[in-house]
């Protein structure tokens, strides 16, 4: 890929420390909210209000879907506000967070009568969760259109994201262990302080729409512009299978430890705890990375590294905590691959394009409907799966939980597997020049 973003900088400020963590802080609030409604969610749902696994794959899949769909829309939304101004995108930012911490809230917290009436329950369930993803994604949209927006060069780009997803990791590590020290409530309170905190921090970064006079032009693009862009398919196709290979550990994992593994609470908080500290702890070494090898191929050592640790994991068994935080902490590092490479290669595809300060919304909306599509696949067949499989939360039966290791394991390890070796022909062994349209 040639990185021909360098070109179009707005401002070397920009990329400071100073606007970097200004920028990047509203990754912390989103990361704290997201670990709760795609890992936690689940659990939660089973266990505290009795929502059998087959009725719950199948309303976290309908909203999924919904929400996965609804992103692109988003995303030409967003490039509406752009092309007026950046107060109107902190304006709708502003007003996505109100929806978001008012739906989670209520996802979290049924009312008694609504807990008490199954019917009613997966109602509510169902309605809050589009509120809550709606509003999480019109916010993230918008946020990551606005970092794509301020160019730079890979490393810059990189360094951008690299705030925001650090950022972001610290948020998902007090998710992890919060809810344990100080209950649900408290976690609660503690993001709405940090989503106002945050958003105030955004609205003094540095603003990319006024080095783009035609931006008043660009809001006719049709939403599906982006898959005019060869690259974009490319990376589009890389990123949905490494996606649905990442999304489905995330959804069985708390499974996993309560059953396979018969960890004790507390451990659950050690767990992701080890596994997003080391996350965030990995990004310099990522960076480092990526100035010498660039970025597709740092990826794909991700990848690799991804699949050695699931081969492990399907070797534990009862009691093996300990290897299991060793297993947590080196899926951290593979996942800060994930987090940091592919939207910076994402914002290099635009900037490639010429499409810098024109359709980001378009590209981040297609590119938040991959995740959504991931999650919502991961939810949505595996749960349902996994029942079938005759496995059960609580269930000590051996032929269950060997059905919960082989699709806790070994499925993300074969669609990874193939997600890399669609990353190397693709993106890292020909030339741009050597590969026909998708």
């Amino acid at each position: 890929m040639t990185d021909t973003s360098a070109n179009y900088t707005t401002d070397a400020r920009a990329f400071s420390a100073s606007n970097g963590w200004r920028y990047g802080l509203l990754g912390l609030p989103l990361a704290f909210v997201a670990l709760p409604l795609y890992v936690i969610l689940p659990n939660h749902y089973a266990r505290e209000f009795g929502m059998p696994l087959a009725t719950l794959g199948l309303v976290l899949l309908f909203a999924r879907l919904f929400d996965a769909f609804i992103d692109p829309l988003l995303g030409k939304l967003s490039d509406k506000l752009f092309a007026r101004s950046a107060k109107a995108v902190l304006v709708f930012g502003a007003i996505a967070g109100v929806f978001l911490a008012a739906g989670f809230v209520l996802l979290f917290f049924p009312p008694l009568a609504v807990q008490q009436q199954q019917p009613m329950l997966i109602a509510w369930a169902a309605a809050m969760l589009l509120i809550t993803y709606t509003a999480y994604s019109a916010l993230s949209i918008a946020h990551q259109s606005w970092g794509a927006m301020l160019g730079g060069t890979e490393v810059q780009r990189s360094r951008l994201v690299a705030w925001r997803e650090a950022l972001g990791l610290i948020g998902v590590i007090l998710a992890s262990i919060l809810p344990v020290a100080f209950g649900l409530i408290a976690s609660t309170a503690i993001f709405i302080i940090a989503i106002i905190v945050a958003w105030l921090a955004w609205s003094q970064s540095i603003k990319p729409v006024s080095s783009f006079p035609s931006l008043a032009n660009t809001s006719t693009h049709s939403i599906f512009k982006p898959f005019k862009n060869v690259q974009f398919k490319r990376l589009f196709v890389v990123f949905v299978l490494n996606g649905i290979a990442s999304a489905v550990p995330a959804t069985l994992i708390l499974f996993f430890v309560q059953d396979r593994l018969q960890a004790p609470k507390q451990m659950e908080a050690i767990f992701l705890g080890a596994y997003f500290a080391c996350a965030a702890l990995a990004v310099p070494l990522w960076l480092k990375g990526i100035k010498r090898i660039g970025l597709t191929k740092s990826w794909l050592l991700g990848m690799v590294l991804s699949i050695v640790i699931f081969v492990w994991a399907m070797q534990l068994s009862r009691g093996d905590t300990t290897a299991f935080i060793v297993i947590c902490a080196l899926s951290g590092i593979a996942l800060s691959a994930d987090l940091t490479i592919p939207s910076a290669l994402l914002a290099g595809v635009i900037a490639d394009a010429g499409d810098r300060g024109r359709a980001e919304g378009a590209y981040f909306g297609w590119w938040n409907f991959a995740t959504k599509l991931n999650l919502a696949l991961a939810a949505g067949l595996t749960l349902p799966l996994l029942e079938l499989l005759g496995y059960t939360p609580g269930t000590q039966q051996p032929e269950a939980l060997a059905a919960l290791t082989i699709v806790y394991c070994l499925v993300p390890i074969v669609i990874k597997i193939v997600a890399a070796l669609v990353l190397y022909v693709l993106m890292i062994r020909p030339s741009s020049t050597q590969i026909s349209p998708l």
